[in-house]
């Protein structure tokens, strides 16, 4: 019988693929579903109900429904407090990823803002070799300066002009500094789709497409910064530029694998129409709902929106928005948080307006935060607080009410009732002195309609209110910027209400000015019979522009100065009959069809334009001098915007701009010597240019002649040639009449 033959197998010979495949057992689902949420405040477990309710509500606000119980946060055993981060479980790994990129920077309160990361990305990390690699050193690229049209030599200014499908920036001084500061090269696609619009420092231009708005800045004009909201038509900046406004007459709509993150509409956010962004971020920090108007209840009213929608406080600080006969909501920035959790209930509100902020309050606050990061006390004795003013119809037993309220303290100030009140319009000053409310008022038959100036003057104590009674319809006002004077428009003009095609209403324009000892406001003058219907202070004030605009039969523009005496003698109290002597008319200018005014910066020049958007007859613009005599003018078709570039506050401090006045006989010295040579250069330039013609006409005519010697060279005539033709000169003889003596006869019957 055989022996069998012993079979040795060596194990790592073997394949047991098919057995593992067979047998595997599958893993439990990965963590990709899992994120971690970093600087979350650190609380103890008295807090922790309401900290995971708050936020769930917050992821839920961008779509993105989660549970108190799907949240997970450390604690620490031996503070008995939270680690300051958390974990989120979501139901897949879709819902994760729309989470992250939605929620990563946003704004939990005033001190917390998320930082969010995959949980797997912590075991990746950590796999990361330590292995020290050199950076490579990055190559500086300085950008531009967004305000470098402020560090122009001659000083001048910029504006923008739209016609057609073209934008162009240009700069405006002397008629040899007038010149193109940027034109886009060419492009398929228009700069932009409707308007174009300045920031209130001048910092940015904004160009609206279906898109959304992009904002431009630098001398090249490179795109700064994206808002995407499909369909917007009104944008409005908040007073420091740091946020932006938007409003789409087409409610938000998120289409199906629309990109998601805090610098887009999410589904939380469809439905809506108004949206609020960072400038410097991008990030879209909330929306709003349409703010219903009075129309809404009253069809009979003719429905219009009032923009701006939302109302910024001066410092960026708030903003607020009102809902008609109901209250006034106002949200702390940038978290655009409710401020103090609840909405000001006041009942039948109308309409409020934010008081601006002098720079007496700005020169305090910088004050204050010197101190404060120098370790010293402040200069002031306490800070002033946003002031905001709004104003109640009457209803049913209750007068009428103008109500002034400091902000965040929301302290009634000072209270006003009102009597017989049809409508109200509050105009502030624009360094926040005082406070106009233009009261339109009834007769108990409500047949006529009769005007009251309500006048706050709020660096007064206990905020004194003064009545300035006029019998006739107030069209227009308007404060004298940095001043103490006003300008109102006021007719009783039968056709006023219904003015009918070709027909002119007559005004009368008032001028009137704080008497600093009666303590009261005076008329200073009234210029009656015009057709003024619009006033425009020079932003310096002293100037001012009486403008016929939107009629298609005047068009015509008034230049006045209002301290035109070097003694200034319109602004002495003390004397009764000089008094509002000082106001003196300087021109009279024309302009057809004008339908917009607007001062430059400085004050010294005014543009005058006629807009496509209103009729179609000499579209174009003009540029005249505080005196009213023309600069330029240029009619041009499809013309739709003027834009002069608005200039930021100065640097300079009060004693500064002091010390300038003090010296300007020595700048103006200057300045005389560069215009002398400016004229001396140009004329300088007009002889060269001219003597430069004469000597090519002279060279010319050298070449000519060698030509002509050449010629009748060939031809064999040589120099006789010349005298034959000296003597075959043709001598013309002129007869010249003159008259001696004119006799005239007379007959004599």
């Amino acid at each position: 019988m055989p022996v069998p033959t012993q079979v040795v197998y060596d194990d790592e010979e073997i394949d047991y693929s098919d057995i593992e495949a067979k047998y595997q057992v599958q893993a439990e689902e990965g963590f990709e579903h899992i994120l971690v949420v970093d600087n979350v405040p650190v609380i103890d477990k008295s807090k922790l109900e309401k900290l995971l309710i708050k936020v769930a509500k917050e992821f839920s606000r961008k779509g993105i429904p989660i549970k108190p119980d799907d949240i997970y946060l450390p604690w620490n055993d031996s503070t008995g407090k939270s680690k300051g981060y958390m974990f989120v479980e979501f139901a897949n790994a879709q819902d994760a990823t729309f989470a992250l990129n939605a929620m990563d920077g946003h704004p939990f309160d005033a001190r917390h803002r998320f930082a969010i990361n995959y949980f797997t990305d912590i075991e990746r990390f950590n796999d990361m070799d330590e292995t020290f690699v050199e950076a490579k050193p990055e190559v500086f690229e300085p950008k531009e300066h967004l305000r470098a049209w402020l560090a122009d030599p001659y000083g001048r200014d910029q504006y923008a002009t739209y016609r057609a499908d073209e934008v162009v920036i240009h700069w405006h001084g002397r008629p040899s500094q007038c010149e193109v500061a940027y034109e886009r090269p060419e492009n398929p696609k228009p700069w932009t789709e409707m308007y174009v619009s300045w920031s209130p420092q001048g910092t940015y231009l904004a160009t609206l497409y279906r898109q959304g708005i992009r904002l431009w800045g630098g001398p090249s004009f490179q795109t700064q910064e994206r808002f995407a909201h499909p369909f917007v038509l009104l944008i409005d900046f908040s007073p420091c530029e740091n946020y932006i406004v938007t409003w789409s007459h087409e409610p938000m709509v998120v289409p199906e694998g629309a990109p998601q993150g805090p610098n887009f509409i999410s589904p939380a956010d469809e439905g809506n129409q108004l949206a609020v962004w960072d400038i410097k971020t991008g990030n879209l920090l909330r929306t709003f709902p349409a703010i219903p108007s009075e129309s809404d209840s009253d069809p009979s009213k003719k429905k219009q929106m009032q923009w701006p929608a939302l109302r910024w406080s001066a410092d960026d600080k708030f903003v607020g928005r009102v809902t008609p006969g109901q209250q006034i909501s106002v949200y702390e920035l940038p978290g655009m948080g409710l401020q103090g959790k609840k909405s000001i209930k006041i009942d039948g509100v109308v309409d409020f307006e934010w008081c601006p902020l002098g720079d007496k309050d700005r020169e305090d606050a910088e004050k204050d935060a010197k101190a404060g990061a120098n370790g010293s006390k402040p200069t002031t004795k306490k800070a002033r607080e946003n002031i905001l003013a709004y104003w109640t119809p009457e209803m049913a037993n209750q007068p009428a009410r103008v109500t002034l309220m400091s902000f965040p303290s929301r302290t009634v100030l000072r209270q006003k009732n009102l009597f017989n009140v049809s409508e109200c319009k509050l105009f502030w000053q624009n360094q926040g002195d005082f406070l106009c409310v233009k009261v339109d008022r009834h007769t108990k038959t409500k047949k006529t309609l009769f005007c009251n100036l309500e006048i706050f003057r709020l660096r007064e104590k206990d905020y004194p209110v003064e009545v300035v009674e006029l019998k006739d319809s107030v069209l227009d006002f308007s404060w004298e910027p940095k001043g103490e004077r006003f300008a109102i428009v006021s007719s009783s003009d039968p056709n006023l209400g219904n003015p009918g095609p070709g027909v002119t209403i007559k005004t009368d324009v008032a001028f009137y000015q704080l008497h600093k000892t009666k303590g009261d406001f005076r008329l200073l003058q009234t210029l009656t019979g015009r057709t003024s219907n619009a006033i425009r202070w020079s932003p310096r004030g002293r100037f001012v522009v009486l403008a016929t605009v939107g009629s298609s039969s005047k068009s015509e523009l008034q230049f006045w100065d209002l301290d035109f005496n070097a003694e200034d003698v319109g602004r002495k109290e003390g004397q009764k009959d000089e008094w509002g002597s000082g106001i003196q008319h300087l021109g009279t200018a024309d302009h057809f069809g004008v339908t917009d005014v607007e001062w430059d910066p400085s004050g010294r020049y005014l543009a005058t334009s006629a807009t496509v958007w209103k009729h179609r007859v000499e579209n174009g613009f003009a540029i005249w001098d505080f005196r009213g005599q023309e600069v330029e003018k240029h009619i041009q078709d499809n013309f739709k915007q003027f834009l002069w570039r608005p200039r930021p506050r100065t640097l300079l401090t009060k004693e500064q701009q002091r010390l300038i006045r003090k010296n300007l006989r020595e700048y103006s010295r200057q300045f005389d010597e560069e215009d002398a040579a400016q004229e001396s250069t140009v004329s300088a330039e007009l002889i060269a240019h001219r003597k430069r013609l004469v000597d090519e006409w002279n060279a010319w005519r050298s070449r000519c002649k060698e030509d002509l010697m050449q010629e009748r060279k060939a031809k064999g005539k040589g120099v006789d040639g010349e005298k034959h033709a000296e003597e075959a000169k043709e001598e013309i003889e002129v007869w010249v009449e003159e008259l001696i003596e004119q006799v005239e006869e007379e007959i004599v019957e």
